[in-house]
């Protein structure tokens, strides 16, 4: 994949991001910072894309005109999707952005099938059911899991997510945000509170983690350091150091998501908006150092995971 291709396939998922036209600030934000950390050091500005696209200097169609391939084509049409799909169901502009897009992708009668059975499939991911337990204690501050289960729980759940990132499937990179959203209702849950999905979005999104711009940033980890290989059809990352911090950011993020739900629920849901940004950001730079030593496990979940019972089990 060529840097034009790259820079194309940002543009497209930045369009993507900002497509339901409610302009959050909180999401914009989050966005921005994605931009500006992914720019530090790279061949390729995506601080200056983001402000192209934002200021709409940036045009749908003369990114799709330097995607050349198929596979690149397709790559960039599932890109946006999950985007497009990463708080949620889409809205009616994203529905419209995504029917634009394939459009000018020029997608034939059987890309256009496909387009779609691969739209319907992320779009049960988005809305994948949290199943609620048949009967829940008042709330209080004892969860009724153990100290040892709740660590086996986020452990889990941070290192499948790893394994995640690591798989060449599309798919898989969106199953990432559900299955934060599954953990953190599991655990609110065990100390006694009954979550919906808003709720969980809301927590989330105080503690400064957007849905939107984490997979931004999954994106733009792979197209910024060049680990992507031949794309979506049979493509895989290359080489262990590329692999790594990829999935190193769902693990790290996971986790520290995992202690801070405990954290937060445990306390009666009291904490201040900023006690839940400062401590999400001391827990993510304490998780970040568990990478090295969880890599292992990682690469060993990556070739053992079964992915079509993972996505099974999350779409109920």
């Amino acid at each position: 994949m060529t840097e034009q291709e790259h820079h194309a396939i940002m543009t497209l998922v930045l369009m993507a991001a900002f497509a339901d036209g409610r302009n959050d600030q909180k999401e914009r934000s989050n966005v921005t910072k994605v931009a500006e950390s992914l720019s530090q050091g790279s061949a390729i500005n995506v601080a200056a894309i983001y402000q192209d696209v934002l200021l709409k200097r940036a045009s749908l169609n003369g990114s799709v005109a330097a995607l050349t391939s198929p596979e690149t084509k397709q790559l960039a049409y599932e890109l946006c999707v999950g985007v497009c799909d990463a708080d949620g169901a889409q809205g009616e502009a994203e529905r419209s952005f995504l029917k634009t897009l394939q459009s000018a992708l020029g997608f034939d009668a059987t890309q256009s099938s496909s387009a779609t059975t691969f739209t319907a499939n992320a779009e049960a991911l988005a809305v994948a059911p949290l199943a609620k337990r048949s009967s829940v204690e008042p709330p209080g501050a004892t969860s009724t899991m153990t100290a040892d289960e709740q660590d086996r729980l986020i452990m889990n759940y941070a290192i499948l997510n790893g394994a995640l990132e690591l798989l060449p499937d599309t798919l898989a990179s969106m199953a990432i945000i559900p299955l934060q959203m599954k953990m953190v209702y599991g655990i609110g849950q065990s100390y006694g509170f009954e979550l919906d999905r808003d709720h969980i979005k809301e927590f989330l999104a105080t503690a400064g983690v957007g849905m939107a711009s984490q997979y931004v940033e999954q994106i733009g980890v792979k197209l910024v350091g060049q680990f992507l290989g031949r794309g979506l059809l049979g493509g895989l990352l290359r080489g262990a150091a590329g692999q790594s911090v990829s999935s190193g950011l769902s693990f790290a993020t996971t986790y520290a998501l995992g202690r801070l739900a405990t954290r937060y629920y445990a306390g009666g849901r009291t904490f201040s908006t900023q006690v839940l940004q400062d401590t999400y950001a001391r827990l993510l730079g304490e998780a970040k150092s568990l990478q090295a030593q969880s890599w292992p496990a990682i690469q060993e979940k990556a070739r053992t995971i079964n992915l079509t019972q993972v996505l099974q089990e999350l779409r109920g």
